[in-house]
């Protein structure tokens, strides 16, 4: 089992070299997006790219089991998008973005963001050549996920605590999700957002700026 993972793995890094090289010809930063189903991923993503709208070149990978419902929306913001369905799969790897690239038109000097499959276990050992990965926690699902999950936060760039307009309704315990993300991830930025209110949205946006 060890020796099947270790090949997967090199096989998988060695696709994501390729991607990161391309990305770095064409001066664009690529931002992997993870967190677990219903987080608000792709609710952020649409409010993010109407910010962004003609600021930056912008193009986004939708991953998903199935449907191609979530490219559909981002689409209609006029953002290019291209879906990849995993079937079965939990994630998406570097050889799917390498191939859903050849059918989008490159944000040269701009951002891509891939939207990964809604999992905290499986995309977080894959690399796919991004520069910067960031992975969402909504208030809605409990302080001490950090310390379920920890090898996906320990990995992220930036944790965004998203949903924030739902805690006045909720017993949120923020020293609770702090000092969890502390004890995985002290490196990490974070970000308190909102894409319903608005809330961190310029925050975000200027994180992505700096990229």
């Amino acid at each position: 089992m060890v020796e099947i993972e270790r090949g997967i793995l090199a096989k998988n890094d060695a696709y994501a070299a390729d991607n990161r090289a391309l990305f770095a010809r064409a001066g664009i930063t690529a931002v992997n997006m993870l967190s677990s189903p219903g987080s608000g991923k792709t609710t952020l993503l649409v409010a993010t790219l109407r910010a962004l709208a003609g600021a930056r070149p912008v193009a986004v990978i939708e991953g998903d089991q199935q449907t191609a419902n979530d490219a559909e929306r981002i689409r209609a913001t006029g953002t290019p998008a291209v879906q990849i369905n995993t079937g079965k799969g939990c994630h998406l790897d570097a050889h799917m973005v390498g191939h859903a690239l050849e059918r989008l038109p490159l944000p040269l000097g701009g951002l891509l963001f891939v939207e990964n499959v809604g999992n905290l276990v499986c995309p977080a050992g894959f690399d796919l050549g991004e520069g910067r990965r960031v992975v969402l926690l909504s208030v809605t699902e409990g302080e001490d996920k950090p310390l379920k999950y920890p090898d996906v936060f320990a990995t992220a760039d930036l944790v965004l605590i998203t949903k924030t307009d739902l805690a006045p309704h909720l017993d949120v315990d923020w020293a609770a999700m702090e000092a969890a993300l502390d004890r995985v991830n002290p490196r990490a930025a974070r970000l308190r957002v909102s894409a319903r209110t608005g809330e961190g949205l310029d925050a975000w946006l200027a994180w992505l700026g700096e990229g």
